[in-house]
This record gives structure tokens, sequence and C-alpha cells, in this order.
């Protein structure tokens, strides 16, 4: 998953912890993935079977976490045209525990230049376990309103649509700001977001206000009504 630029983000985000490799652990060098007997040939099957063995891993653990992601929109009825790797939500505070039942599970875990998230390595797939969504830390409510859904026939808590949405826009900056890539995920959930939550929260900025300025006129969601003129007395 993409974190967006900041330039006002210099340092290390308050409350997260800085995570490192275990002993032993030099990073990203040697790759060590869990034994499997048959990979998938198909690059979109071989992303769920990376989501469900490491869902299934942290549910057995009883981590708090959610599928995000394209893996995650595929699961809320979305189409199986996956992105390039698996994503997870956790807590920065469950982070270290995190790791280390992945690394029990046979998986390779490293910390990444990035300071928001983990990287694990899982049937040839890179997997996300992200403790930040647009440099705001992921907390137990934001979990909390994740639906147990099937994930190719495993049960795994998903990040609800509207958390979904609203951490792609909050996203969104003079940087990166694709459209194009978010505009799929609005219109195939449009039925199961609340659009209102979203306009409280992001519709003010304007990168989100112009995605929903889009969205207005392919007619995927209706509009707000016209913007607050001022009284005529004030007016020039």
């Amino acid at each position: 998953m993409r974190q967006p630029a900041d330039d006002q983000a210099t340092g290390r985000r308050a409350g997260v912890s800085e995570l490192r490799p275990a002993d032993g652990d030099r990073g990203p060098a040697p790759r060590r993935e869990a034994p499997h007997e048959d990979l998938p040939l198909d690059r979109n099957q071989a992303i769920l079977q990376a989501a469900k063995q490491v869902g299934s891993t942290l549910k057995k653990a009883e981590h708090p976490f959610a599928l995000a992601g394209s893996v995650a929109v595929y699961a809320h009825g979305g189409t199986q045209n996956l992105q390039h790797d698996v994503d997870f939500c956790i807590r920065p505070e469950d982070a270290d525990a995190v790791a280390a039942t992945l690394r029990e599970a046979g998986l390779t875990v490293y910390t990444p230049p990035e300071d928001w998230l983990l990287k694990a390595d899982c049937l040839g797939q890179q997997v996300d376990l992200i403790f930040e969504l647009a440099h705001e830390p992921v907390t137990t409510a934001l979990l909390d309103r994740a639906r147990d859904l099937s994930v190719d026939s495993v049960l795994m808590p998903v990040l609800s649509p509207t958390d979904l949405l609203r951490g792609l826009l909050a996203a969104f900056s003079e940087h990166h700001c694709d459209f194009g890539a978010v505009l799929p995920i609005a219109r195939t959930l449009r039925e199961k977001i609340d659009w209102a939550a979203l306009r409280r929260d992001c519709g003010d900025d304007p990168m989100p206000a112009a995605f929903f300025f889009v969205l207005e006129r392919l007619e995927i969601i209706p509009s707000a009504g016209p913007p607050a003129t001022a009284p005529k007395e004030d007016q020039p």
C-alpha cells in the first residue's frame, strides 16, 4: 500500500515505537518463506493464498487486525483484479507481537525504511502490515468497525468500505493524486459507503473535494447541493 508524501512529516510518528528486525534477521535480504507445496500460477490467486495464510495465522494467535487494500475490496464484492501485495492493518502497539507470530510461522518479517509499516514475505508475495494510515495510527475503533467476511473461503476481519475509501482519500496529495485507481473502488462499493461521513471527514481538503466532484459528475453519488452563498448584504 502506498502512503502519501507529507512535506511536514519528517520524523517518526508519536506513539509508534521503533521496530527493527530480530537478532539474526538482517532485513529484506535473503528471503525465507513458509513451506508450501503448490504455488498458484495465477498472480491473483497467489495473492489470495498469501492473504489467507497470514490472516489465518493472525486469527489463531488472536491478534487484532483487519484486511485492507485490494484484497479487502475483493472481499466486499470488488473484482478479482488484485494489486501487487497484501495489506493488513494492525495497531502500533501490537507490531512487535505480530512480527514474532509471523516469524514463528516461518515467514520473513523486516522493517523497511518507511516508518509506518512492517513487511513480510508469504508464498512469494509481499505482505504489508500497516500500523498507520495516512499518518494516523491504526486504532482499536477502526479495527472494531471491520466485519468478518469470507476471503476465498477463509473468514477474517475486513476493513469497512467507508474506512477503506477514507484511507485512500486521505492519501491524496499534490505528489500523489491518482483518481483513476480509486474511481473503480468508489463505483463498485458505492452502495456500501457512508458518503455523508466521508464528506464530513474529508470534504474540506482540496483533493478529496475534487474527487467528490468527479463522482457527482459521473452520477456515481448524488450531489451534495449548491455551495453556500454569502448573504446579499455581504456581497459586493
